[in-house]
């Protein structure tokens, strides 16, 4: 039995699926898998399941009924894990924009380095960003900064979706007050453990955007995160 369980939500993912799954397993720890998908209609399902009788006991899919946004399939993912025996829960997109190799970096900080949340940092030393446009990275960053100036929070990279939890401190957020679905998820998720108390690290990675599939990124979401980190910041709720 593994000790680190990976999530991944996906949606229309067909191009990047198998090479995903193939390339978690063949990594130097064994590290199971999590598939929680929105009833993608382009036979992103129908592969994931194909691949279960290749990596049995290893690999699991969840299938959710409506796509209702990033925030709640980590969450239902997040139960997923919790209701089983693992220590670390990770979170980590589809599209190779997060290089799985960097799973066994994340962990080493929270098993080794005993960190309760490791993050996939683009903005502490070592990490970058590669392929965006510098009207991307500099909305990115401008994110960041902008998070940190209205939360006090400590963390450079508030947006990033690449992460390793040990499983106390999903035990101790409450998710039926998580308020934010969307992009401002990953900055609530941070800002809830930080509320919380926990250790927190950031470690180096090169962010890489997609080469195949496309965006979910749109204008709502955007507007989510910047209105939502001033609701987080004078609710201050736990």
């Amino acid at each position: 039995m593994s000790d680190s369980i990976v999530i991944i939500p996906t949606y229309n993912e067909r191009e990047n699926i198998q090479r995903m799954i193939d390339t978690v397993f063949s990594l130097s720890k064994d590290f199971h898998l999590l598939i929680v998908d929105d009833s993608s209609p382009d036979g992103t399902v129908d592969i994931v399941r194909a691949n279960q009788s290749k990596y049995p006991n290893r690999l699991f899919l969840e299938v959710r009924q409506s796509k209702s946004g990033l925030g709640a399939a980590y969450i239902h993912g997040f139960k997923w894990a919790l209701r089983n025996p693992y220590e670390y829960i990770f979170e980590m997109d589809c599209d190779f924009s997060h290089n799985p190799a960097d799973l066994l970096r994340l962990y080493h900080a929270c098993h080794n380095d005993k960190a309760d949340l490791a993050i996939g940092s683009r903005y502490v030393k070592g990490g970058k960003i590669s392929n965006w446009p510098w009207e991307r990275k500099l909305l990115s960053f401008g994110a960041s900064l902008y998070v940190r100036l209205i939360t006090w929070m400590p963390i450079n990279d508030a947006t990033a979706g690449f992460k390793c939890y040990h499983f106390r401190v999903l035990q101790q957020i409450n998710f039926d007050k998580i308020q934010f679905l969307g992009y401002a998820f990953q900055i609530e998720m941070k800002y809830k453990s930080w509320l919380h108390g926990f250790r927190i690290v950031e470690v180096p990675i090169v962010f890489t955007d997609r080469e195949a599939g496309a965006s979910k990124m749109n204008k709502s979401i955007i507007k989510e995160a910047i209105l939502g980190v001033w609701s987080m910041r004078f609710r201050g709720k736990l």
